[in-house]
């Protein structure tokens, strides 16, 4: 009797099978077929398991995304500064030397004022007494000395024909100097109490807008202390921001040749986000450096005509980039931040064959510059001409199999 063992042909990557006869011997032994059969069966399973092995792998899945080629091109973007408004003239409107009971509020809330317009009048009952006191002492004084000058003029006029005795005539010259400084002190205290009846009506200092009274009518303000008010200037109107050091030598040229600079150079984001109709221009730069945070203050003006801009408003200064080198500029979409860096995926031709991808994601670390809109610059990790992936990064790592959908260009645009 003969069985068929099945081998192996050859060992080729069509992995053909061969039939072989095996000649059973000693059939007629006890048991024989048993032998025979778990021997067969035996044969069988290894060449399954072998069969197993040799199956071919499953093709890895590819995940669908999108590309956009990185090209440097020429744009137009601006700096941003985070920036505060502040009054190039601002004053706080505190009574000087006289004090009492707050009688007169003569300017509104909020409204504009000009330089020597009454604001506030303080109790001037007792500054106006001690005037009239004053006055009156210079005039009783001045009596004096018109007396005591025609005394002294008589004992001038006999002394020079030895009428009149020595003494006499010494005690009238000192009498009218003694009259002459009494009055000369009676004019200080009258101009002494001038000044503090004058004190006691408060006027605006210059043209501007004042505040919200901090001050009623009947309120007690002490000398010195008190703060009724605050008025600044309107127009123009300082905007001021911080700068980075290594900036701040390019901001001294810009100040240097302010004349020169384009009106376009400094502009003006409001916090509504909209753009200030006029443009700035660079006023001062601060006298150092802080040394905690190595930045330094820069100062800008802009026309405020319009009373648009109010102090305190956090702004957004904008500089125009003088750089006029091409960037490399990406959708900000495919920018992935991991703990406090920046990452883009790259896409990557692999080894190819028929059961691998021909595509998979390459993680680059990048270092961004200015955001513009919703792109952002790359000042490094990628070259001109990859391909980032800009969809469907939520959906891979590092080495992730890609396939490409539609590939999108850089265009040459206007950043603003």
């Amino acid at each position: 009797m003969h069985y068929f063992r099945r081998f192996p042909a050859k060992l080729t990557g069509n992995n053909q099978w061969g039939l072989f006869p095996i000649k059973i011997i000693s059939e007629k032994r006890t048991g024989s077929m048993n032998r025979v059969t778990k021997y067969i069966v035996s044969i069988t399973a290894g060449m399954t398991f072998f069969s197993c092995k040799q199956k071919p792998p499953d093709k890895q899945e590819s995940i669908p995304v999108n590309l956009y080629t990185v090209e440097s091109r020429d744009v137009k973007y601006y700096d941003q500064y985070p920036s505060t408004t502040q009054a190039l003239n601002q004053v706080d409107i505190i009574p000087a030397n006289v004090q009492g009971y707050v009688t007169g509020i003569f300017a509104p809330d909020g409204s504009q004022v000009h330089k020597g317009q009454l604001l506030y009048e303080i109790d001037k009952r007792i500054y106006q007494a001690a005037y009239d006191q004053a006055a009156a002492n210079v005039k009783a004084a001045e009596d004096n000395q018109l007396q005591q000058q025609q005394d002294a003029d008589r004992y001038v006029y006999l002394n020079q024909y030895h009428a009149v005795a020595k003494q006499a005539y010494d005690h009238a010259v000192i009498a009218l100097e003694t009259a002459k400084s009494q009055t000369k002190a009676a004019q200080e205290t009258l101009k002494t109490a001038k000044a503090n009846l004058g004190f006691s009506r408060i006027y605006a200092p210059f043209d501007g807008t004042i505040g919200f009274s901090a001050v009623k009518l009947g309120t007690v303000v002490v000398a010195g202390q008190t703060v009724l008010n605050t008025i600044s200037t309107n127009d123009p109107i300082a905007v001021d921001f911080l700068v980075n050091e290594k900036q701040m030598l390019a901001f001294e040229r810009f100040k240097d040749d302010n004349k020169a600079m384009p009106d376009s150079l400094f502009t003006l984001q409001l916090p509504d986000n909209s753009l200030y109709p006029f443009p700035g221009k660079i006023a001062a730069i601060d006298r150092a450096v802080d040394p905690q945070t190595g930045t330094i203050r820069v100062r800008l003006v802009f026309p405020n005509s319009r009373n648009m801009l109010k102090v305190g408003m956090s702004c957004v200064v904008r500089v125009r980039n003088q750089d006029n080198t091409p960037q490399m500029v990406v959708p900000g979409k495919a920018v992935v931040e991991q703990m406090g860096e920046y990452f883009l995926y790259v896409a990557k031709d692999t080894v190819i064959n028929s059961n691998t991808p021909s595509l998979h994601a390459v993680q680059r670390k990048v270092h961004l510059g200015q955001t513009i809109g919703g792109d952002v610059i790359v000042l490094s990790g990628v070259n001109d001409g990859d391909h980032i992936i800009v969809d469907g990064i939520q959906s891979i790592h590092d080495g992730s199999a890609v396939s490409t959908g539609n590939k999108k260009s850089g265009k040459h645009k206007d950043m603003r």
